[in-house]
């Protein structure tokens, strides 16, 4: 960093938000030897990510599952037993993890990589200027990774009510109550469950029809069927119109319309989430948003002002970390080494971490029809996979979508989907043939096997024809 006489600090680099994509982007930079300033509205590093989504959620989860294995002891020879949930201490633990992973990103740790953390708001003055605080930097390029909030829908008397998003969600100490899930999407779904199974009676209510509408039909029913098994309760096909206190004491009761009522004692709202572009003056950077709101971003991640990138959830297209961490190493190529670098999400993996787990990379069937002809689609179920039937995790399947010999699309449901899921999505870049994923050696018994034996079905079509078989009787007869 340098200062010049009107008080501008000077840098190669400024990342704005510290969530996954922009720590990546920091760190890989100042290693490198660039001047580079970390700015942060927060107050702390690890973004949304670490603090109050993916790590807190999966470790909640987790806590959950243990929690269902114990009343399920009878299905492994056991005797089950009640969990007695704890919710003040579910949530210690929670803490915990997020404490421990918090260390990673200490900001001392990332000025011993030559970055400057700067704890402040960030408004653009012109496209190479930024206000910090009571400092101005000014930088060759910028780095936008300021991430997403919750997106509340504004229904009349729910800000009255009092409601939970992923942001307080992991902080509740009280006893279990009644809990009413706004939205079906990864996030409801997956905290639906984990409620449920921490004994809080939980229903989830969603305006369109399917769960996890943007998954495999099929996939998604599955998953519901196996969630209201549970005693989920699931209400599709409804929108939540009003919220009012309880006629039957404390409360409230959600009006569904058509004189349909829930009762709840609090109320999770999980209906989608916004970029965070507010404050920012991207005006005055000459950086443009999409219609969603989003910022608007090419293949590279630059945006209308090609010197100012952006990554992660504020551009999109999909509010996963590893994409975020994907789109860093694309910027880090065009910003840092100025090499043309794509983003290609062909096969970006995404994994909804119920239980089973619902994993997708590539086109799921529907997709992939409204794309192309001359599909097959082929499938296993994890009933017949002896990892599977051992650890009575048999639930699910695997459905791979082919095209001129490619695998385009993969979708599994199963125990530990997300695990299987890598091989496939090499198989979906272009990296791994069906051929090869057959002839690969998997490990036995695991179920990693699933996708072996999905890929074997699609062999099995074509050697059991009837010109193979005559061919193999001929070879038979003629050779000795």
């Amino acid at each position: 960093m340098t200062t010049n006489p009107g008080g501008e600090e000077r840098y190669d680099l400024v990342v704005v938000g510290a969530g996954s994509g922009g720590l990546s982007v920091a760190s890989v930079a100042g290693r490198l030897g660039l001047r580079v300033a970390l700015v942060e509205a927060s107050g702390e590093l690890g973004g949304e990510c670490l603090h109050t989504g993916c790590v807190p959620s999966k470790t909640l989860l987790r806590s959950a599952r243990v929690a269902q294995l114990m009343r399920r002891g009878a299905d492994f020879g056991l005797t089950p037993r009640d969990p007695g949930v704890d919710m003040a201490a579910v949530n210690r633990r929670v803490r915990t993890v997020v404490e421990r992973l918090q260390t990673q990103d200490d900001p001392a740790r990332f000025q011993s990589y030559g970055v400057e953390v700067v704890f402040a708001a960030a408004r653009f003055l012109d496209p190479h200027r930024i206000e910090a605080g009571q400092r101005i930097l000014r930088s060759r390029r910028f780095v936008l990774a300021t991430g997403s909030e919750p997106s509340v829908p504004p229904i009349p008397g729910l800000a009255e009510a009092g409601y939970w998003t992923n942001e307080d969600v992991f902080e509740v100490t009280g006893p279990p109550a009644r809990l009413a899930v706004i939205g079906a999407g990864p996030v409801g779904v997956e905290m639906a469950q984990a409620f449920h199974r921490l004994d809080w009676q939980v229903t989830v209510v969603e305006t369109g029809e399917p769960i996890l509408p943007a998954e495999d039909r099929e996939a998604s029913e599955t998953l519901r069927a196996g969630l209201e098994a549970e005693g989920l309760a699931i209400r599709t096909g409804c929108q939540v119109q009003e919220v009012t206190p309880s006629p039957e004491g404390e409360g409230h009761r959600l009006h569904l319309g058509q004189g349909n009522n829930l009762e709840a004692d609090r109320i999770l709202v999980a209906t989608g989430r916004k970029p965070v572009t507010e404050g920012l003056n991207l005006e005055a950077a000459g950086v443009g948003l999409t219609g969603s709101g989003a910022v608007s971003v090419d293949r590279r991640q630059r945006t209308a002002a090609r010197h100012i990138f952006a990554v992660g959830d504020v551009c999109g297209p999909f509010q996963f970390s590893h994409l975020a961490n994907y789109q860093a190493g694309v910027v880090i190529q065009n910003a840092v080494f100025r090499l043309p670098a794509k983003a290609d999400l062909t096969a970006l993996p995404r994994v909804t971490y119920t239980d089973p787990e619902l994993a997708q990379v590539g086109l799921t069937p529907a997709e992939a029809e409204q794309r192309y002809d001359g599909l097959e689609v082929h499938r296993a179920d994890f009933a017949d996979l002896d990892r599977a039937v051992t650890e009575s995790e048999d639930t699910g399947f695997a459905k791979l979508v082919f095209r001129r010999g490619r695998i385009v699309g993969a979708t599994v449901l199963g125990s530990h989907a997300g695990e299987v899921l890598p091989e496939l999505v090499q198989a979906v870049r272009g990296r791994l043939t069906p051929k090869d994923i057959a002839a690969a050696v998997h490990a036995y018994p695991t179920l990693a096997e699933i996708a072996k034996q999905t890929v074997s079905k699609y062999y099995a079509e074509r050697l059991f024809r009837p010109r193979v078989k005559a061919l193999v009787r001929w070879i038979n007869r003629v050779l000795p």
